[in-house]
């Protein structure tokens, strides 16, 4: 007879039961897409609270076993992420949790989050800021006590072509030489005024919105710094995509495109210029992506650290 106290024993489980024909073992097992809340601080001390979306997966090396305890994993993520805000020591601690509720069946255990933070930026003249979502990565994976940890985002700033610039400026004087004759002395009010019309900019360099994805791999005893890292990446392309706009911002974006024209290769070179300095980052890599206007594809370069046994090729 069926009672509330014999209700678990009475649940089949038949996940326990082998089966010797498909017998083998598998890289990784898991969940992926779990819906789940993640509080964050980015290095600012201002913790927020994200939904956010979790891989969690186990190797079963053991082939004579059907499958693994997929709640457990389930649990231990809802547990941590719900309750402790998201650090190197609170990833490590998830996945050491996914080892040790796993003993019998695997040696391996990986961890994945992603989420949008929201980090408050200033205009670039006027007092006014806004908000921009960065998102956020983190991948990691323990081996045999070993802990790989890599943490990412994405920086979109706007990018001007340095070899259209150079045509521009050169239909800019095509013009100038038909507007004023060489053999006339130049009248000063009638140049300003020349260069405040339309024909004093007959040609415009094209400019793109870009991107730049950025994975780091934190040095031992070093947390995740969103901020930190934004504000490198940001100064050094000189270009970040603005919030809250008035026309003097507009006009000091102007000002910063004109003064930092580049191709992705230097974007891409900046940026690791930039990183190599840290002395808090590992490892690193950069992916920067110049969503072209004039053509349909994208401008695209790659950089890293090249440490040994670090990034490389692959990691496209």
């Amino acid at each position: 007879m069926y009672t509330p106290e014999n209700t678990a024993r009475l649940l089949p489980d038949v996940a326990v039961h082998a089966q010797p024909h498909l017998a083998g073992a598998l890289d990784w097992v898991g969940m992926d897409g779990i819906e789940v809340p993640v509080r964050f601080d980015a290095g600012d001390g201002d913790v927020q609270r994200s939904s956010a979306r979790v891989g969690a997966f186990v190797n079963l090396h053991r082939p004579d076993k059907r499958g693994i305890h997929m709640s457990r994993l389930y649990l231990q993520v809802e547990e941590a992420l719900s309750s402790k805000t998201l650090s190197v020591l609170t990833v490590h601690e998830i996945l050491r949790g996914f080892l040790d509720s796993h003993q019998d069946l695997s040696d391996r255990a990986c961890l994945s989050i992603r989420f949008e933070h929201l980090v408050r930026r200033p205009a670039l003249r006027s007092a006014n800021s806004g908000w921009r979502a960065y998102p956020v990565c983190v991948e990691a994976s323990l081996t045999g006590g070993e802990l790989l940890i890599e943490f990412g985002t994405e920086i979109v700033y706007s990018s001007t072509c340095p070899a259209s610039a150079a045509l521009s400026r050169q239909l800019i004087q095509d013009q100038f030489a038909k507007d004023f004759d060489a053999g006339q002395p130049i009248d000063h009010a009638a140049v300003l005024a020349w260069l405040g019309s339309e024909k004093g900019i007959v040609a415009t360099p094209h400019a793109q919105r870009s991107v730049a994805r950025i994975r780091i791999r934190p040095e031992q005893g070093h947390n995740f710094n969103l901020v930190a890292l934004i504000d490198r990446v940001e100064h050094a392309l000189g270009t970040p995509v603005q919030t809250a706009v008035k026309r003097e911002d507009e006009q000091a974006f102007a000002l910063a495109n004109g003064g930092n024209l580049m191709f992705c290769e230097d974007a891409s070179r900046r940026i690791q210029k930039a990183l190599d300095a840290d002395t808090s980052l590992a490892d690193f890599h950069i992916r920067v992506e110049h969503q072209e206007s004039l053509h349909p594809h994208d401008a695209v370069a790659y950089a890293s650290k090249g440490v040994a046994g670090g990034y490389g090729a692959a990691s496209k």
